[in-house]
Order: C-alpha cells, then sequence, then structure tokens
C-alpha cells in the first residue's frame, strides 16, 4: 500500500483523484491540502510515501512548498503536476529533487501507475515535459535568473544583494550580463523578457 498526500487548490480536481487513485491502485489518501502552507504542514505531519502536488498554487506555490519540505524532510518522494511544462520550471524543481513531472489532464490510471514508479525508486517525466526541456534556449545563468527572479519583486540592487548573500558589484554584474544577454536596456526589462519566455 502506498501513502500520499494530495495538494492542489482546484477543490474539484482534487477530490476527483482523492477518489479514484484509491480504485486504480493500492494508494490510501492520508490528507489534502489546497495551497503550498497547507501541503508543507499536511506533508510533514503524515509522511507520506509519495507527495502528489500542483505546480501552480496560491500563496507559497509548488516550487516553494517543495523547497521548504525538502529542508526538512530530504528523502521525500515527490510527483508535480503541472497544466505549462515550462522549461526553467522544471529544471529548478528537479534541483530540488522532485522525482516526476505528470500533466494535470492525465487520466487517474496513469497518475497511478507513475506513483508506483516513484515509489519504487525510479523516476518519470512524461514525454511531453522532457521535450520542452530539451528544446530550452535560456542563454541566462542560474545566478543571472536568480537576480533576475528578485529583481522582478521590486527590490534594489542592495536588497538583492542581500537576499542572495552576494556583494553589490556581483549582483550588478550579474544584472549587465543579464541585459546584455536579453538586449534589454534595464534590468526590469530583463527580468519581463526573462518571465514572458517562462524562464523564470
Amino acid at each position: 500500500m502506498t501513502t500520499v498526500v494530495l495538494a492542489d487548490d482546484e477543490a474539484l480536481l482534487r477530490k476527483a483523484l482523492a477518489a479514484l487513485l484509491p480504485l486504480e491502485g493500492d494508494i490510501t489518501v492520508l490528507a489534502e491540502a489546497y495551497d503550498g502552507a497547507s501541503a508543507v504542514r499536511e506533508t510533514l505531519s503524515h509522511r507520506p510515501d509519495v507527495l502528489v502536488i500542483d505546480l501552480e498554487m496560491p500563496g507559497v506555490d509548488g516550487l516553494g512548498a517543495v523547497a521548504e519540505i525538502r529542508r526538512a524532510r530530504p528523502g521525500q518522494v515527490i510527483l508535480m503536476l503541472t497544466r505549462h511544462a515550462r522549461p526553467g520550471v522544471l529544471r529548478k524543481a528537479l534541483k530540488l529533487g522532485v522525482q516526476g513531472f505528470v500533466s494535470k489532464a492525465a487520466e487517474p490510471s496513469h497518475i497511478t501507475s507513475v506513483i508506483a514508479t516513484l515509489h519504487e525508486g525510479r523516476r518519470w517525466i512524461d514525454p511531453d515535459v522532457s521535450a520542452l526541456a530539451v528544446i530550452d534556449d535560456c542563454p541566462l545563468t542560474d545566478r543571472e535568473l536568480d537576480v533576475l527572479r528578485v529583481t522582478s519583486q521590486g527590490y534594489s540592487v542592495a536588497d538583492i544583494a542581500a537576499q542572495l548573500h552576494l556583494a553589490a558589484g556581483t549582483v550588478r554584474n550579474y544584472l549587465s550580463n543579464a541585459m546584455q544577454k536579453t538586449q534589454t536596456q534595464t534590468r526590469h526589462e530583463a527580468a519581463r523578457y526573462a518571465r514572458e519566455h517562462d524562464w523564470l
């Protein structure tokens, strides 16, 4: 029997999966979560074999929740559901240790099969998701993406430096490189360009 926590802000989908997954395989749903904060709370409380979590949720999103869960429980097996498999998001999730990606449009029988695969210690990335990762043409480094991500939240260079534990001059260099690579005039334009291309 595989134990699962389901985290998705779409109540209809969450309830449907909670009802259908046990019918498709040897799965017990221990708890449901409706946002990132409750996903963290329920996962750390119930310690499921597999956390099934939506990428996009209000408040703390799926990636933020995964990062917090990983800090407290490094071995947690995670299956991420996504409607839009953006290359930058896939890359970040894999770095956080997410073992599986499945489209939210997948049949419950397929999701059940993937849960079993992950529980056996293997990985699974749906072909359409992995295809996007292969054609990822982001020219920015991880650090350049980091400074643009914080820039898009409205922080000053000094604030970015403090938040990322970098020198202000280093932050300016990263921002300058990012502007050159995106052919933009300001750091805010560069951040907007990166978001529009799904790199953040």
